[in-house]
């Protein structure tokens, strides 16, 4: 039997095109989906009316447009849980017919051509390159400090301003500096692993250069340098030499101009491509990058360079025998770094703002054991190959004596070593009950349960909802002699009194409440703020009531498919380096299909990421 092939699980071009036509047919006019609209939708966002900007008529005619793909998705949201149409409109679809609508609407994503999507070379980020130049050479990670931060979320700016420029220019000379002796000074250990004797050449000094430029750009460039590109490198040296300087001062300035290529800096394929497809492989080279700063953000080890020459890298079963091997190595905590900080929001902790006088627990120590809690939690799923859905259920975390003051264990646990502790407190355990999670969906003085609504339901769900109108007061402006008796829920449940708020705070407003016992920093409380006694009961859109947040959970949990959904999708858009379009939607119900008959295990999902159709395809034209 034939090995499968890299990204085998998607569609064949048969399959796809009978998957298109039949989607065409539920989007053309008098199709499912336009029937439904006219039926139920047309007449508050139609081409009459547009409440909310939404006219879904007008998506229904172009849903290949992200826009309207976005549009008709939140249609569904509300149609299936019946936020939508309201409920003092007469006229109400079955709930066959909201499946069916569901349905249709699910089958946009083949509206798509079978496509990898767009391929950039991107530029490594800056925990990247810090990372990139330590491994490589011995120096600092803070070498890069002064490089600004890379923007948040899926996705990398592959420009360069002339002030960036400037900084990398900075960054090499620094580089150079410290692992490079001074003429005249007995040459570092650097020197003699990097350059062997080609600084102790009298006769020969250009062959010496060759040498140099292939061993340095080889490691440097993370793949073996094209002839034209050594030829760039000594040209340098040429000119270098031309000017009258030594042969270690030119040699010097070659490697500084490494230092700063594109090739350097940015993630490049091997070779060209010469066949007139539009759609190849990666290189086994780009291959092992992709696969190597993904999990380590670093340069690819001896291992994956070995397999990438070798051209046995590409074979599905070889790497997802090198994710098993690199999630357990100590590098991979760069996936925590990289991914989930910002998945689960941890990465704002360090500079969140809390009010000292109310809070005065949250030291820098504390804010560090928080984060630490979270990548140690994330740690131990991803190397144990637990569920997905472990990061609701779990009833163990990491805490030190700092942290378990929060928790109300200071009495269990002495000294800073974070260490793993069973929970006995089922309101405890897993993500919703972290308190470093609970502060950064609070504000500076008080809990917020709209932010913490809001994070349930996009960061752990994957539902999008969109911004508050712009004209409703924050709780903040409210009139404070009205509210002046309320407690914090009931002057957020004001919010479902607006017409423009009432249909996502009853979808948000719920989840918020439910975590109200955990005061802005995770702390256990029964009052509130102004004294008055905390309800966490609630009722979801499906009908699900709870009391407690041990109930909230276990709801959650049950959401199984949507939670394993959500994390893939964030992290094939994570692994891409760009946000989801178009085929993307295919790839990810095909990931789920898989991922499903190992019950969404995290080391089953992070391999076939890596095996996936547009992690190891690219576009060409």
């Amino acid at each position: 039997m034939a090995a499968r092939q890299l990204g085998a699980d998607e569609p064949t071009d048969t399959e796809f095109i009978a998957l298109q036509n039949k989607a065409k047919v539920a989007f053309k006019e008098g199709g499912g989906v336009d029937i439904f609209i006219k039926a139920y939708c047309a007449d508050c966002h139609g081409h009459k009316k547009a409440k909310s900007g939404l006219n879904f008529q007008r998506s229904i005619k172009k849903p290949g447009n992200v826009i309207a793909r976005n549009h008709l998705k939140q249609a569904v949201t509300f149609v299936e849980s019946l936020d939508m149409p309201p409920d003092d409109e007469d006229k109400q679809p079955t709930d066959e017919e909201r499946r069916q609508f569901a349905e249709w609407v699910d089958q946009i994503k083949y509206l798509s051509p079978k496509d990898p999507g767009p391929f950039e070379l991107r530029r490594l980020t800056k925990i990247e390159f810090g990372n990139t130049l330590h491994d490589l050479f011995g120096v600092d990670r803070a070498i890069v400090d002064d490089l600004p931060d890379e923007v948040v979320g899926a996705g990398y700016l592959n420009s360069m301003s002339p002030l960036q420029s400037e900084q990398y220019l900075g960054i090499a000379n620094a580089v150079l500096d410290e692992i490079w002796a001074s003429e005249g000074k007995p040459v570092t250990r650097f020197q003699k692993e990097w350059l062997g004797n080609a600084l102790a050449a009298k006769s020969n000094q250009r062959n010496a250069a060759n040498q140099v430029a292939l061993s340095i750009a080889g490691r440097a460039y993370r793949r073996p340098p094209a002839e034209s590109e050594i030829e760039v490198l000594l040209r340098v040296y040429d000119v270098a030499r031309e000017n009258k300087q030594s042969h270690p001062s030119a040699l010097r300035l070659m490697f500084k101009a490494v230092l700063i290529s594109p090739q350097f800096l940015f993630i490049t394929p091997a070779a060209p491509v010469t066949s007139d497809e539009t759609i190849v492989p990666l290189d086994n080279y780009q291959l092992a990058s992709r696969l190597s700063y993904f999990l380590w953000s670093t340069i690819p080890d001896d291992e994956l360079l070995a397999l990438a020459g070798k051209g046995n890298l590409n074979h599905p079963e070889t790497l997802k025998k090198q994710v098993k091997r690199m999630l357990l190595d100590k590098r991979s905590r760069a996936l925590f770094d990289g991914f989930g900080a910002q998945w689960l929001g941890i990465d704002q902790l360090k500079t969140k703002a809390f009010d000292e006088k109310k809070y005065p627990l949250m030291t820098d120590a504390m804010r560090f054991a928080m984060a630490e809690e979270a990548r140690l939690f994330f740690d131990s799923i991803v190397r144990e190959n637990q569920s997905v859905v472990n990061f609701v259920t779990n009833n163990y975390s990491f805490l030190n004596e700092t942290l378990a003051t929060v928790y109300g264990l200071e009495k269990t646990l002495t000294g800073p070593e974070m260490r793993r502790v069973k929970l006995t407190d089922p309101n405890r355990g897993g993500i919703l009950g972290m308190p470093g999670i609970l502060a950064t969906t609070s504000f500076p003085n008080r809990t917020s349960p709209v932010n913490r609504g809001v994070w349930v339901l996009e960061q752990v769900l994957g539902e999008h909802i969109p911004p508050a109108p712009a004209n409703v007061p924050t709780l903040e402006k409210q009139d404070k002699k009205k509210v002046a008796n309320l407690t914090l829920r009931e002057r957020t449940e004001l919010h479902q009194t607006s017409a423009s708020c009432a249909n996502c705070h009853r979808i948000l407003d719920p989840i918020g409440f439910g975590l109200e016992n955990f005061n802005a920093i995770g702390q256990w409380r029964e009052l509130d703020d102004s004294g008055g006694a905390i309800d966490a009961s609630g009722v979801l859109p499906g009908g699900e009531k709870f009391e407690t947040p041990r109930e909230l959970k276990a709801i959650i949990a049950t959401r199984k498919e949507e939670l394993a959904k959500n994390v893939t999708e964030k992290l094939l858009a994570y692994a891409l380096c760009r946000q989801l379009i178009g085929y993307d939607e295919v790839v990810v119900e095909n990931l789920m299909n898989t991922i499903a008959k190992d019950n969404y295990r995290m080391q089953t999902l992070i391999s076939e990421v890596v095996t996936s159709y547009p992690f190891t395809r690219r576009r060409v034209k």
